[in-house]
């Protein structure tokens, strides 16, 4: 698919490049002062604009796969569809977004019932600084996941990720750590014109099913030209929570979580 978005060269890896940088993750998975180093637990992934355009000429497939590596020795997400039968579809190369600090604080916002505007705000590094709640027009449907579920899962990564990973690598050589996350395409919103990019956290959730805490992508997304003049909100987020980690959620053909690339 061609792009005539400027510099796109930066946000795309080759196919064999994203090969060895999945492949250095998992052989960092049984070494806990290595995945120290390569994830501050207050970092974050921005999903550029440049990103979601090259996303959307696969926007009619169901999910996407995040797939974690090591690029020049940081930590990276390889973003690339997969079919129906959750086969990933091939490309000469595939978009892909370093782990970074936050330039700036992040707004959260919820709409409940049509009229309740919930505000909440993390600091560039991940801390609960202000929440609020303001009567007004709606602007946007409900969103999927509450904003205080997703502040509470972000703040919980912070405070406790490197006690997760801690217990994980220790444990059948990390066998339990993520090596991908399947996204929902729909939680990618490419069908908004106005989406002008996603910030994408890590966040800890407890699953019921699997009897512990997993961690998962929350996604944030970042929206133009939709005002609610009353109450002066320039940009609407709405956050999301359906990244699934494999393992231990893994699909057929993914049993045995093999090598995506």
């Amino acid at each position: 698919m061609l792009m005539s978005t400027l510099n796109i060269v930066d946000y795309m890896l080759p196919g064999e490049e994203c090969r060895a940088a999945s492949n250095q993750w998992k052989a960092s998975l049984s070494d806990f002062s290595k995945i120290q180093k390569l994830i501050p637990t207050n970092y974050v992934f921005n999903i550029s604009r440049e990103h979601l355009e090259w996303m959307k000429g696969f926007r009619e497939y169901k999910d996407f796969c995040a797939a974690v590596g090591v690029y020049r020795d940081r930590l990276i997400l390889i973003f690339y569809p997969i079919d129906n039968e959750g086969v990933k579809i091939d490309a000469k190369e595939y978009p892909y977004s370093f782990l970074t600090q936050l330039e700036k604080d992040i707004r959260l916002q919820e709409i409940q019932e049509y009229t309740l505007i919930k505000n909440a705000v993390l600091s560039k590094d991940l801390e609960s600084m202000e929440k609020n709640a303001n009567m007004g027009l709606p602007v946007s449907n409900t969103p999927i996941l509450e904003q205080d579920k997703a502040v509470d899962a972000i703040e919980r990564w912070r405070n406790q990720g490197m006690d997760w990973f801690y217990k994980e690598s220790r444990e059948n050589q990390g066998s339990g750590i993520f090596r991908k996350f399947y996204v929902p395409t729909a939680d990618l919103c490419l069908s908004d014109d106005g989406l002008a990019g996603i910030t994408c956290s890590f966040g800890i959730r407890y699953n019921d099913i699997y009897g512990k805490m997993l961690v998962t992508l929350i996604f944030i997304s970042f929206r133009e030209n939709l005002r609610n003049a009353e109450l002066g909100a320039e940009a609407i987020s709405n956050t999301y929570d359906w990244a699934k980690p494999c393992p231990p959620i893994c699909r057929i053909p993914d049993e045995g979580v093999g090598c995506e690339f």
